[in-house]
């Protein structure tokens, strides 16, 4: 039995191959976490934009659970990347 297929996610704006690192330090000598699109989107809508993990999912046209999923695993990367001092690295789709 194959798993069920991936829902397509509605994320605005294009960040693929951009990083945000700590300033000083060349990119090619930081540990380099991947932040994938939707977990940015998820970040932006309920963190930046203040809006519920309901709303946010209807507007990435996906439930509230897998917001809520996307969104722990979201803010874990960066809570990472900003205690340890990593990059965080934009990435289209998590494959």
């Amino acid at each position: 039995m194959s798993p069920r297929p991936k829902k397509v996610r509605r994320c605005e704006g294009n960040f693929c191959g951009r990083a945000f690192k700590p300033t000083g330090t060349p990119l090619i000598n930081l540990k380099q976490i991947t932040l994938f699109r939707d977990e940015l989107e998820a970040l932006k809508l309920c963190d930046y934009e203040g809006l519920f993990q309901e709303q946010a999912g209807e507007k990435m046209g996906v439930s509230r659970g897998t917001v809520q999923r996307i969104l722990t695993s979201a803010r874990r990367k960066t809570a990472e990347a900003m205690a340890t001092g990593a990059a965080l690295i934009f990435a289209e789709e998590n494959e």
